[in-house]
């Protein structure tokens, strides 16, 4: 969007608010669709939950990977509101529940829906076995998560030295293992953890094959990373090297799904807030706006992500820090943005802020989160 369409949407909602661009997602999933055709993209809810974006996926084609009841939930009510035209082909084994560890109540009440679920010990299985029988199971293997922002492995995924009899165990309480599933970890700018999972999955599949259980869906998760800055690959090099070693590695008839969340709504979103103080420490200019860590800027403490402000006034630039809203030192946003001299009541903006940010937004020290715009959609 443009600064003025920015400036004007603030001044009649108010800061501090996010703008979501519809269209910007809808390029991003068509992208997506462009470089990766033989992959199905399931929306991983958890990067955005708004029920806006959650409708516009569906109608351009999209599945979902959620990972909790309410996300599930979240799914279908959205999808249910559809015209019928819009929801006829809508159908359960389309939502993966990607999360490997569920509570004994969320797998009874999905157990009637008969989704696919993961899995990663044997444990977990028989909880499945016990209260969601009708589910189909996707084993989550552990795979090398090297220089991802947001590592993943040493929370989720089986050695894959243990799939096999993990598949195996499967099989012999009555489920069917309908899937294999890994995640590279969260932003991965490191594409060769995508090869070496693709292998590790490849060797897994054949030897389960060997032993009397062929499976034929491959889950290659999330970790399609956004372009926070410049030095971030395309979506483009990484779908290259992906397409070389399913075509090298899969048979053909193999169905390709994966996670993206992340990739699909960071750059369609654009927050606005207001300076609402203004200070001189230790030499540095600095800046209190109307958000904060606890808000909008969320995704610093819980994405490892840094989020730059930009500033409509022009004018010479200085390094300067800016610090939320609330009354607690850890919400410090930036100790090193470059702006130019801003007064009280000024206007400043941050783009790539849509995913793991609104989202894990609270209430903290009574402030509401920002207000939530959705355009073109």
């Amino acid at each position: 969007m443009t600064k003025s369409q920015l400036q004007s949407l603030a001044k009649i909602h108010g800061t501090p608010v996010v703008i979501i661009d519809h269209d910007v997602i809808r390029e991003n999933y068509a992208a997506f669709k462009k470089h990766l055709p033989k992959v199905q993209c399931y929306y991983a809810v958890k990067a955005n939950a708004e029920p806006a974006i959650v409708r516009t996926l569906y109608k351009a084609g999209a599945s979902f990977d959620v990972a909790s009841l309410p996300e599930f939930m979240l799914v279908y009510e959205n999808i249910r509101r559809l015209p019928p035209k819009a929801q006829q082909d809508f159908i359960w084994d389309k939502i993966i529940y990607a999360n490997p560890t569920k509570p004994k109540e969320t797998l009874q009440e999905l157990d009637r829906y008969k989704p696919l679920v993961t899995y990663d010990n044997l444990t977990e299985l028989k909880k499945i076995r016990q209260y969601a029988p009708h589910a189909g199971v996707v084993l989550r293997l552990r795979v090398p998560n090297t220089g991802s922002m947001v590592e993943l492995s040493s929370k989720f995924g089986c050695d894959a030295g243990e799939a096999v009899d993990l598949i195996v165990a499967a099989f012999k309480m009555g489920l069917v293992v309908e899937g294999l599933s890994f995640h590279v970890g969260s932003q991965c700018t490191n594409f060769e953890n995508f090869v070496q999972a693709l292998n590790m999955a490849a060797a897994v599949m054949q030897e389960a094959k060997s032993r009397g259980h062929e499976i034929k869906i491959l889950d290659i998760g999330g970790g399609f990373p956004a372009p926070y800055n410049p030095h971030v690959k395309p979506i483009s090099a990484l779908a290259k090297k992906i397409n070389a070693e399913i075509d090298r590695l899969f048979a053909k008839d193999i169905q390709i799904l994966a996670e993206p969340g992340r990739f699909l709504v960071a750059t369609a979103a654009t927050s606005v807030a207001r300076i609402i103080g203004k200070a001189r420490r230790d030499g540095k200019t600095c800046y209190y706006i109307d958000d904060s860590v606890y808000h909008t800027f969320s995704g610093i403490i819980f994405d490892h992500c840094q989020y730059h402000l930009k500033a409509f006034k022009p004018g010479k630039t200085e390094i300067c820090a800016v610090f939320g809203q609330t009354c607690d030192a850890l919400d410090t946003i930036s100790l090193s943005e470059e702006l130019p001299a801003l007064e009280i009541e000024d206007l400043v903006y941050s783009e790539n802020i849509g995913a793991y940010s609104s989202a894990s937004a609270t209430w903290f020290n009574g402030f509401p989160p920002a207000k939530i715009v959705h355009v073109n959609e």
